[in-house]
């Protein structure tokens, strides 16, 4: 199957964007930028809007969740959107017992451990994920040109969450069930794999011109559990969206050692965290793919000309790569200046791409 007809990277609203050009390893017409959780608490027009609102609430709200994407787009002139909504959006969905508990993260009503447990989730429906489209149906509406990034958890996060019953620091959890309990995990990580897959193809289809999976604890593994327990239930998630043809990236924090692992899964684009520079990122991965990052957020807060001198080292290091989007290394604190953001996103703009 392919995207529809009036689908913008079907259309030409977006093949030719910055954006869509970098991914795909061509010069773009500017170096694109956009910010992991850009859409959120840094914004006091988010805040205004999301007040007495509960996160899940907001993330099923289509025009809350459109309206929300779109302000930082407005703000900063950033090159892409990426879709307001949570990792954990799939399980609800699904009708998993699963709250986000302010201060806390996602918690689950009853952790997953057995396979009994694993045996009695819910299958995610189509009609279920409804709401997701109509978000990303207007939200790209509004967007024109500017490509709109889809995005889902990877598996071994999601089954982190449903093992620990909330976030954890070492997630020791999952890393006992997949070795001792196997076949428990393996079944764990497909249902988690298919329910991801599911929800990134919705916002595929409806509208997003990217996919972005996001394995925010993978860094907790070595490369040897990484590749045997955690990469193929990686692999199927994004099967439910290879044939769309939409550019695929796939984003870890602390993965330096697992790139090339979490770029074999088959994807397009290797996002890479603050703490390894992108040339080396680019050396580890044989120049092979674009790459997306890596400003580290903690200089945001830094004297601008120490926040200047870091974006054009970034900037640099990225030039060794096929292709680069200029992200963070991690998300936007809430705590950023806004105007900040918007003065990094002209300074990389004013910089030509190129080598």
């Amino acid at each position: 199957m392919t995207l529809s007809e009036t689908h913008p990277l079907t259309d030409g609203r977006t093949s030719e964007s910055p954006l869509i050009q970098a991914y795909r390893g061509r010069t773009p017409s500017r170096r694109p930028v956009w910010f992991m959780r850009q859409a959120g608490r840094s914004l006091p027009e988010y805040r205004a809007l999301r007040e007495g609102t509960a996160m899940l609430d907001a993330c099923l709200d289509p025009a809350m969740a459109a309206e929300i994407t779109l302000q930082p787009v407005r703000r900063h002139d950033v090159d892409a959107a990426i879709f307001f909504s949570d990792i954990v959006i799939p399980l609800k969905l699904a009708g998993v017992d699963v709250d986000i508990v302010p201060g806390v993260g996602p918690v689950l009503g009853s952790p997953i451990r057995s396979a009994s447990d694993v045996a009695a989730l819910p299958e995610l429906t189509d009609a279920a994920l409804e709401p997701i489209r109509e978000a990303v149906a207007r939200t790209v509406a509004e967007l024109g040109s500017t490509p709109l990034i889809g995005f889902a958890g990877a598996p071994f996060t999601l089954a982190a969450y449903m093992v620990e019953g909330r976030p954890s620091r070492d997630h020791l959890g999952p890393r006992t069930m997949m070795h001792a309990d196997p076949h428990t995990w393996r079944a764990l990580t497909e249902w988690a794999a298919d329910a991801s897959g599911l929800f990134l193809r919705a916002q595929l289809e409806a509208g997003a011109s990217a996919g972005q999976l996001f394995d925010s604890w993978a860094g907790s593994l070595g490369l040897a559990d990484y590749v045997e327990h955690v990469a193929p239930a990686s692999s199927r998630a994004l099967d439910h969206v290879r044939d769309l043809g939409a550019p695929l990236v796939h984003f870890g924090t602390g993965t330096s050692e697992l790139l090339v692992a979490m770029r074999d899964v088959g994807v397009d684009v290797v996002g890479v965290d603050y703490r390894l520079p992108l040339d080396e990122a680019n050396k580890r991965l044989g120049g092979t793919v674009p790459l997306q990052g890596n400003i580290d957020p903690a200089l945001l807060s830094a004297p601008w000309e120490v926040l200047e001198a870091h974006v054009r080292a970034v900037l640099d290091a990225g030039s060794s790569a096929p292709g680069h989007v200029v992200n963070l290394g991690h998300g936007v604190p809430p705590e950023a200046d806004p105007d900040v953001l918007t003065r990094v996103v002209s300074l990389i703009h004013s910089v030509p791409p190129g080598r």
